[in-house]
Formats: structure tokens, C-alpha cells, sequence
């Protein structure tokens, strides 16, 4: 997936916002997995957490698809 603007309906869109938003998926998925494993409860902080969680997976998954 190249990171160029899509038009829909004379709106640019960003490919980032579909990054942003599999990222959201995946986080929330590793957090599901991490409750079910019991790795949640060595988390200090859940929402700072929640947050650097998100922003790996979001620059993981920008690393791994995106063409400079």
C-alpha cells in the first residue's frame, strides 16, 4: 500500500487514517490476548500502557507496508 491521498467524493484521504485504524484493531487484539494469557496484571500503568502499545504496533505496521 503506497501512502498517496485517495478522493472520495472530492475528499482526500490519507492512507495513514487505514493505519491507524488496523493498528487500533491489532492493539486491542494483543490486549485481549494479554488478559487471557494473565500478562495484564504486571501492567503498571493501563492506559500508558494502552497508549505505547498502540504507537508500536502503529509504527510496526507503517515500517512494514508503507514505501517511502
Amino acid at each position: 500500500m503506497s501512502l498517496r491521498e485517495w478522493s472520495l467524493g472530492g475528499v482526500l484521504l490519507s492512507p495513514f487514517l487505514i493505519y491507524a485504524l488496523l493498528a487500533l484493531l491489532v492493539t486491542g487484539v494483543l490486549r485481549l490476548g494479554l488478559e487471557r494469557v494473565g500478562m495484564a496484571r504486571w501492567i503498571w500503568h493501563e492506559a500508558l500502557f494502552d497508549c505505547a502499545l498502540y504507537v508500536c504496533v502503529l509504527a510496526a505496521l507503517v515500517a512494514l507496508t508503507g514505501h517511502w
